[in-house]
């Protein structure tokens, strides 16, 4: 076995965000050296990491020679060159998730046409490959207003996802390859996050539900557990574990699914890494998400996926009408209620709809949990100075 720990193996993370933060979280507290490549100066990885190099991570020389020097390669965002991560391996890197798990979902056309071709369940959608093929098949009816449009490349926190119920709301989309998918009555947003080892280990965390902005389209609630039906919670299981065998994915992959009004479970995405829907699993879960990864990635045995206790993560973003340096307006009064932990990410600047931080809530029970999630949303503001 490898020693990874207190000794010259090198980690390298594609990627300086949060993710990557919390990520190094896990790398300090076992002595892994790391290595992160970030486009911006002011990554939140920086403070965290032993070496940090700015480069951009669609650039095949970039992410090629930062590959060469690392032992392990993994990433914690998508939007990387994949010919890259595919010549590295051919020369015998090891890169967690792989280019060929990666390139089935980084474009989200292919994703859903992956989903169709395994018998996985998802919604109805058309790929188009520009606007005006769009507008044609809509003349056509290849398919129905309201739908929900998705920019099959790049779209990430609500961005790149309209729903399209008018020629005004078509309008404002831009022209690019994208898919029509259509519009599911849904219940609930559900998630599940499966960790999958090189040697085949397998182990799923609770389902979580969330609750989502209307406005921003973006997580404003995780909870774990989901308030839904075992039998619910069995399907939500056993298609995420049909998916992450499919992708043969190594690492956390966290699978988006919809439950429909007929208590149907539909895959609507995935991120084959670290994911918002995992983060209430640092204060909650006896093996967080990130560690969980750090673990998988290396082949060593998994750890415990339940959670010690319930949790609700709150999502801190950049408040409307503030951009520029950030303020945590009246974050000592959250850090006086019962079982609050905020996660600062280390943005200084803020603008609306920004993800900046995150707060969890854990509590014995989910109810009293809930309670307090909500004061914790109406209490403490991101805004500038």
């Amino acid at each position: 076995m490898t020693n990874f720990f207190s000794s010259n193996f090198k980690l390298g993370i594609l990627g300086g965000g949060q993710l990557g933060k919390m990520m190094l979280y896990e790398t300090r507290k076992y002595d892994i050296r790391t290595h992160v490549l970030d486009p911006s100066q002011d990554a939140p990885s920086k403070i965290a990491c032993d070496h940090f190099q700015q480069g951009n991570l669609m650039d095949y020389d970039t992410v090629y020679n930062f590959g060469k020097k690392v032992d392990v390669l993994t990433f914690e965002i998508e939007t990387v060159n994949l010919k890259a991560l595919a010549q590295l391996e051919k020369e015998g890197k090891t890169v967690y998730p792989s280019a060929k798990t990666l390139e089935k979902i980084q474009n989200k056309g292919r994703q859903k046409i992956f989903y169709e071709e395994n018998n996985i369940p998802t919604a109805e959608f058309v790929r188009f490959s520009n606007k005006a093929h769009l507008t044609e098949g809509i003349t056509n009816n290849k398919i129905k207003l309201p739908f929900v449009w998705k920019s099959t490349q790049g779209g990430y926190d609500g961005k790149g996802v309209s729903v399209i119920k008018s020629g005004a709301d078509l309008a404002k989309i831009p022209d690019t390859e994208c898919i029509a998918e259509k519009l599911i009555d849904f219940k609930n947003e559900l998630a599940v996050i499966v960790v999958r080892s090189p040697s085949g280990e397998i182990k799923t965390y609770p389902v979580v539900e969330m609750e989502f902005h209307p406005e921003a389209n973006q997580v404003e609630y995780v909870i774990c557990p989901a308030r839904i039906d075992d039998n619910v919670t069995q399907k939500a299981i056993q298609v995420a574990t049909k998916v992450s065998k499919a992708f043969e994915h190594v690492g956390i992959l966290a699978v988006e699914m919809f439950q429909t009004q007929d208590d149907d479970i539909l895959v609507n995405e995935v991120a084959p890494r670290p994911h918002n829907s995992g983060h209430y699993s640092i204060e909650a879960s006896y093996t967080n998400q990130f560690e969980q990864h750090i673990r998988a990635i290396l082949d060593l045995p998994l750890g415990e996926t339940e959670s010690k206790v319930a949790g609700i993560m709150v999502n801190l973003v950049g408040a409307e009408g503030h951009t520029g340096d950030v303020v945590y307006k009246d974050i000592e009064s959250i850090l006086k209620m019962k079982g609050v932990t905020p996660h600062i990410y280390g943005k200084k600047q803020t603008r609306p709809f920004r993800k900046m931080g995150h707060v969890t809530i854990i509590n014995k029970s989910i109810d009293e949990a809930r309670k307090i999630a909500e004061k914790v949303k109406n209490t403490i503001q991101v805004v500038s100075k």
